[in-house]
C-alpha cells in the first residue's frame, strides 16, 4: 500500500487549475480534486504532478491526497487545517501578495540551532515563524503565494543530520567529502528541507515558485570557464552536477510551469508517460542542460507567472550561463529572446526575480565590473590570473561580473519602463536573494524617458546569517567611501559607466528575514520582516515597510 513520502506541494495556481506536487514509496495512482496522475520513477524514487482543472475561479477548496483511492493526506490526527486551493478571479484589478526569500538551511526548529549565538546556531526559520503566524490568520490575509528565490537545499554545506547520513552510508574521507554525491543523496536534502510539520503544511497550502542558486549545486557553481574546467577535472563532479540538476528538475522546476507550459514540454511527456524507471532519460537530460555552459544547446529554465495584470518573470542567472565561447552571458541568444517577449505586455506591474540581485551596492557592483575586465586583459594578461583568483576567491559572479547582460537588461527594462512596448507598468521590481543581507535600492535613469518606478528588493537570508566580518564589508560597500570606490576601480578597467544611477536607501539588514511584495491596482509596498533572534515563540518583527509608487 503506497503512502506519501513528500508533499504535497501546491505549485502553479491560475484561476482556474492549480498543479499539486507529491513524492510516494511506491508507484501509485495519485488523485487530488477528483483529478489524477500515475508516478514516474527516477533512480527508484516515485513522483507525480497532478493538474487539477476545472475550478471555480475566486474559490477556496479544501482537498486532500488519495493514493490508489485512499486518503493519505492529511492525516485524520493533523493538527493543522486541511490545505486549500485558492484560484484568482482573473478581474486585472485584484490586489496581489507575493512573500520571497532565498538561502534556507535546513536544521531543526528548537536550540541550539535557534539560538542567536553559539557553533550551531543559525536563528529562527523566517518562513517556518511567517507560517505559525498564518496559523493564527483568517485565510483571507495570507499571502497570494510564496517565491523561493535559490538555495533551498545546500549541497556542500550539509546539515548534521545529513551528514550522519552520509558518514553511515559511503563514509567522508573521499570526494567530495561531507557534500553530496549524487541524485540519491540530493533526495535527503529535499526531504530535510520539506519535511518538517509546519513547512509542510504551508508548502501545501501557499502557491510556490522557486528557481535555483549555486548553494543548490555547488558554492560558486558556474562563476567562469575557468572554474567549469577545474571541477570538470574532478572525480567526482560529474555525478554531483548530474543529481543536481536531475532532483532540482523534479523537486522544483516542474511545479513552475503552468499547465499549457506542461502541455507542451518534451521532457515532461518523455518522462511521464515512460514506463519503467527513466533515470537514463533525465540523466541525458541534466547533461544537456549542464552543457549550455560549454556552448551547447540549452535548456531555458527561466519562466513565467501571471497574477491578473501583475507578471512574474524568474530569470535564470546560474544553470543557464554561456562561459566558454569567448562571449560570457548569463542565458544564451534563444533564451534572452524569451525573455525580451515576455516583458511586452505587462500591464500594472513587472516583477523580475533572479537568485542573484541585479543591482548591488555599487562598490561591490564596481568591483564585480572591474574584475571582469580584468579578467579578459584590461590591466595586461599578467593581471588575468590574479583577476581569475580573485573573482573565485571573493565570489565576484553576479550581474554585475557579466556586464554585456546586465546592460542588455537594464536596457530592456528602459524600454518596457518607458512604455515601448505598450503602457508602461507603475512598478518594475527586481526580486532577489543570494547575499545573505537584505535591502532595498532605487534606480534612475539619466537618460530614456522611464515611467515606471524600477527598484531592487532583496531579501536574504531566511534562515542563514553571515559572521559579523562579512557583515561589515557589506556595511561598508553602502557607504558613500564604498560608492566612490567602486566607480574608481570600475573606471580604471575602461569600464563605462552606467546610464542610471542606484543607491540602497536603508541600511543593509542580516538578520532572518521574510519580504513581501503587495501590489493592488497602481499601488506597490515592499515589506520586510525579521524572526526575532532567539524568540521561542518565533514572532515576526517588520523592519522595512517602503511604498514603491
Amino acid at each position: 500500500m503506497a503512502t506519501l513520502v513528500l508533499g504535497p506541494l501546491l505549485r502553479h495556481v491560475d484561476e482556474t487549475s492549480a498543479t499539486v506536487w507529491v513524492e510516494t514509496d511506491e508507484p501509485c495512482e495519485v488523485g487530488v480534486l477528483g483529478c489524477t496522475q500515475r508516478t514516474f520513477t527516477v533512480a527508484g524514487h516515485h513522483f507525480a504532478l497532478v493538474i487539477c482543472d476545472g475550478l471555480a475561479p475566486g474559490s477556496t477548496t479544501p482537498y486532500a491526497v488519495e493514493l490508489d483511492g485512499r486518503v493519505a493526506w492529511p492525516p485524520a490526527d493533523s493538527p493543522f487545517p486541511p490545505p486549500v486551493v485558492r484560484t484568482r478571479t482573473g478581474e486585472g484589478d485584484e490586489p496581489f501578495r507575493l512573500l520571497f526569500g532565498s538561502c534556507r538551511v535546513a536544521r531543526p526548529h528548537q536550540p541550539p540551532y535557534t539560538l542567536a549565538k553559539g557553533k550551531d546556531a543559525v536563528g529562527v526559520d523566517a518562513l517556518h515563524a511567517y507560517a505559525r503566524r498564518m496559523l493564527t490568520q483568517e485565510e483571507p490575509s495570507w499571502p497570494d503565494a510564496l517565491l523561493l528565490v535559490g538555495d533551498q537545499v545546500y549541497a556542500d554545506e550539509v546539515s548534521p543530520q545529513t551528514l550522519a547520513r552520509i558518514e553511515r552510508t559511503r563514509g567522508t574521507k573521499v570526494p567530495p567529502g561531507d557534500g553530496v554525491a549524487n541524485f540519491e543523496e540530493y533526495t535527503w536534502l529535499y526531504s530535510e528541507a520539506w519535511s518538517d510539520p509546519t513547512i509542510r503544511w504551508v508548502l501545501s497550502t501557499l502557491p510556490s515558485a522557486m528557481v535555483f542558486d549555486d548553494h543548490d549545486v555547488h558554492d560558486d557553481w558556474n562563476t567562469s570557464a575557468v572554474w567549469r574546467r577545474t571541477m570538470q577535472a574532478t572525480s567526482w563532479w560529474q555525478d554531483r552536477i548530474e543529481g543536481g540538476l536531475m532532483s532540482y528538475w523534479i523537486y522544483q522546476h516542474l511545479g513552475n510551469l503552468s499547465p499549457a507550459a506542461l502541455a507542451e514540454d518534451e521532457m515532461w511527456a518523455a518522462v511521464s508517460g515512460h514506463v519503467g524507471d527513466a533515470e537514463d532519460l533525465l540523466r541525458d537530460f541534466a547533461r544537456r542542460a549542464d552543457a549550455e555552459a560549454d556552448g551547447g544547446k540549452g535548456v531555458r529554465w527561466s519562466y513565467r507567472r501571471d497574477y491578473g495584470d501583475v507578471r512574474l518573470l524568474v530569470l535564470d542567472s546560474r544553470g543557464g550561463r554561456v562561459l566558454d565561447t569567448g562571449e560570457r552571458s548569463m542565458v544564451d541568444p534563444a533564451e534572452w529572446e524569451w525573455i525580451v517577449e515576455q516583458t511586452k505586455d505587462c500591464a500594472s506591474h513587472l516583477l523580475l526575480a533572479s537568485s542573484l540581485p541585479v543591482l548591488l551596492p555599487q562598490a561591490i557592483h564596481g568591483l564585480e565590473a572591474w574584475n571582469e575586465a580584468v579578467c579578459d586583459g584590461a590591466w595586461g594578461s599578467r593581471w588575468r590570473d590574479w583577476g581569475e583568483k580573485i573573482r573565485q576567491g571573493a565570489d565576484l559572479e553576479h550581474w554585475a561580473a557579466f556586464r554585456k547582460s546586465w546592460e542588455a537588461l537594464m536596457g530592456l527594462v528602459a524600454e518596457v519602463g518607458a512604455g515601448r512596448y505598450g503602457p508602461a507598468p507603475a512598478s518594475i521590481t527586481f526580486l532577489g536573494g543570494d547575499v545573505h543581507f537584505s535591502y532595498l535600492a532605487r534606480a534612475r535613469f539619466s537618460t530614456q524617458n522611464v515611467q515606471s518606478k524600477v527598484h531592487q528588493a532583496v531579501c536574504s537570508p531566511v534562515r542563514n546569517p553571515v559572521n559579523r566580518p562579512i557583515q561589515l564589508g557589506d556595511r561598508f560597500a553602502g557607504t558613500s567611501f564604498g560608492r566612490v570606490l567602486g566607480h574608481w576601480l570600475a573606471a580604471s578597467a575602461r569600464v563605462p559607466r552606467p546610464q542610471l544611477s542606484w543607491r540602497i536607501d536603508y541600511k543593509p539588514r542580516f538578520d532572518n528575514e521574510i519580504g513581501a511584495i503587495e501590489l493592488d491596482g497602481r499601488e506597490a509596498l515592499f515589506r520586510l520582516e525579521r524572526a526575532i533572534p532567539g524568540d521561542p515563540d518565533e514572532s515576526l518583527e517588520t523592519v522595512l515597510e517602503q511604498r514603491l509608487t
